[in-house]
């Protein structure tokens, strides 16, 4: 069954807010990494660390980019509560690994707030050691409409992950697969997968982009000891039906670095282009 864009309630302020409380509680992306968010949850305020656990980490032992995107979704600016926000472009730099960190603290600023458009970035520290500088994110959103007047923040609905070896990988819990044709895919659209306006959180798409650009580097290097350095996302159009299919294309860079282009197809609606990304590995030797 189709979801429900959350805009067809913006005339009745009552339904609208229920809504939003259903979907927002509903979604895993934030609640599943530990990302707590002052702007929409009641007592969050002040609080933007995040315990790394093991399915942060990639098989050297670096963090992974998608925890860290998902950490700083770098929408703009504006929350829930005041427009109907849409991401653009998210861009993340990782100068360091942090194979010893256990918790990161996301310190956020607005660079920009236009009538629609809006530009924020991230700085993504040590939070044990706020001086160490783990990595830089940033990002462009837009209002694809406008919310009720007086909306209120809401409580949280947290999930508490122990954290274990034996952690499923992030692949998994955000459903995604790899496909006998060898693509990497997230199944048909679910609620808890999505944003209020009805579309493909940016959640699971930063985690399978990541996952079929790291198994696409790894057979073209012969190795999956990779880290991510660069990561860059365009969000082409909202993604509303699913399969969501990732294509990607990997070069060896001529300094020993790899990188890779995805593209994400939303095969249920006509294989539209929903998301494109790239990135650049250094291989861990």
């Amino acid at each position: 069954m189709a979801l429900k864009d959350i805009r067809d309630l913006r005339d009745d302020k009552d339904a609208y807010a229920a809504e939003l409380e259903k979907r927002w509680t509903a979604l895993l992306s934030y609640r599943y990494i530990g990302r707590r968010t002052g702007s929409m949850d009641v007592g969050a305020e002040g609080d933007n660390t995040i315990k790394v656990r093991h399915d942060f980490r990639n098989p050297t032992g670096g963090l992974m980019v998608a925890p860290l995107a998902i950490a700083s979704p770098e929408g703009g600016g504006r929350s829930d509560l005041e427009v109907v926000p849409n991401p653009v472009i998210h861009c993340a730099q990782i100068l360091d690994p942090g194979h010893d960190v256990r918790r990161i603290e996301v310190l956020s600023e607005n660079l920009k707030l236009g009538r629609q458009m809006g530009f924020s970035r991230s700085r993504i520290v040590d939070a044990d050691n706020p001086e160490r500088v783990i990595a830089y994110t940033e990002g462009q959103g837009v209002s694809i409409g406008d919310v009720p007047e007086g909306l209120t923040k809401m409580p949280e609905s947290p999930i508490e992950v122990v954290d274990s070896p034996d952690l499923p990988p992030l692949w998994k819990v955000f459903g995604a697969s790899r496909r006998a044709d060898g693509h990497w895919a997230l199944p048909e659209l679910a609620v808890e997968f999505a944003s209020p306006d009805a579309a493909l959180h940016i959640g699971p798409q930063h985690v399978v982009l990541e996952t079929a650009a790291v198994d696409a580097a790894g057979d073209l290097a012969g190795t999956d000891h990779l880290q991510v350095q660069t990561w860059h996302v365009m969000f082409l159009a909202r993604g509303k039906v699913g399969p969501f299919r990732v294509d990607t294309d990997a070069v060896l860079g001529a300094d020993g670095r790899v990188g890779v282009r995805m593209l994400m197809i939303d095969e249920g609606n006509e294989n539209r282009a929903v998301t494109s990304g790239s990135v650049v590995f250094a291989i861990v030797r």
